[in-house]
């Protein structure tokens, strides 16, 4: 079968190699899509811990093509998402329930081969059914979802809360619709894309702003900005330093900064301690999926959140490698790997 392989950092390739078959415990899967994240192109350039050599892609959704000799509840042709991220279950982390933290942590498309190939091993218990007539493209969008949805459960957000969006790609668009579900009357996405802007309106933003068109502070909270005083909780997607270290600045008094874009590993940014000390900021950082794909899963099948507008361009395999292996094009929210695309 197909599968894009890094071989190590800076190498990526496109291989023939062996199809798997599944242990006892797991699923061959059919793989329909897989997204092209930005962590794929951390690992790429070094930026991000993986095993290579190893085939990446870890949002994935596919059809269950074999099942293993211990599994029930799953079926040849069943539509599944799986979450990439395997957790121990034993290791101090896990029990405490903190799955995301474990020190034994696996992941399919990291450390484990993943869904950028023909077919993708998926443990069991990791797998989630999604409905026959759902758009097949769309379950690749639950694992980000998954993501975004902890992040916005430690953000807190009550009814009636504003909150700051920093950065237009496919998480700050997800998070938009999370923001207004949980109950936000003010969702206000920054990004310097115009045509993410007029998207995120019409996913539920209640206002945009442009960072290029003047300086932030004063569009967002200034006396006569969007949301004077600042928001209740600013939530930074980008994982950029600019936005990071903009983000405390932008929340009200008592307010909550929660870090959820992917910078790479070894960045430094300047936070002022004594400004979150004076003000009360509370500055939290979210970290995977834990316990969210299901959630992802149900939101994604009654098509809840929207993500067919996320879909920026679908690829084959010819395509892949130098996608993965280079910056997101201009006004690109999310790319699929698609390997029916010849």
């Amino acid at each position: 079968m197909k599968a894009v392989r890094l071989e190590s950092t800076g190498q990526l390739r496109l291989r023939d190699i062996e199809k798997p078959s599944p242990g006892a415990s797991d699923l061959l899967v059919k793989v329909e899509a897989c997204g092209i994240c930005g962590t794929d192109r951390h690992l790429f350039l070094g930026e991000f811990p993986s095993h290579p050599p190893v085939t990446l892609g870890h949002e994935f959704v596919g059809v269950v093509e074999e099942v293993g000799a211990d599994v029930s509840g799953f079926r040849k042709g069943m539509r599944i998402t799986g979450d990439p991220n395997i957790a121990c279950g034993r290791c101090a982390e896990c029990q405490r329930g903190r799955i995301n933290l474990c020190t034994n942590l696996q992941a399919i498309g990291i450390h484990r081969d993943g869904g950028f190939a023909e077919y993708v091993i998926v443990p069991v218990k990791q797998a989630f059914e999604l409905p026959a007539d759902l758009p097949p493209l769309h379950g690749a969008f639950c694992e980000p979802l998954a993501c975004c949805l902890h992040g916005v459960d430690l953000a807190e957000i009550k009814t009636g809360s504003s909150v700051i969006v920093l950065g237009g790609g496919v998480i700050g668009l997800l998070v938009v619709q999370l923001a207004r579900l949980a109950g936000a009357t003010s969702v206000v996405l920054v990004t310097r894309s115009a045509e993410k802007r007029q998207l995120a309106e019409e996913l539920g933003a209640t206002a945009t702003a442009d960072p290029s068109s003047g300086d932030i502070i004063e569009q967002l909270i200034a006396r006569n900005g969007i949301l004077p005083g600042g928001a209740d909780i600013v939530i930074e997607c980008a994982g950029i330093s600019e936005t990071i270290e903009q983000a405390p600045a932008l929340a009200r008094r008592g307010g909550t900064v929660v870090i959820l874009g992917v910078m790479p590993q070894g960045t430094k940014v300047a936070i002022e301690p004594f400004d979150l000390l004076f003000r009360e900021i509370k500055l939290v950082n979210s970290f995977l999926n834990p316990f969210t794909h299901r959630r992802a899963a149900e939101l994604i099948a009654t098509q809840t959140i929207k993500v067919e507008p996320l879909i920026s361009r679908r690829i084959g395999f010819d395509e892949a490698v130098e996608a993965i292996s280079n910056p997101a094009t201009r006004g690109e929210i999310r790319a699929l790997v698609v390997p029916a695309l010849k």
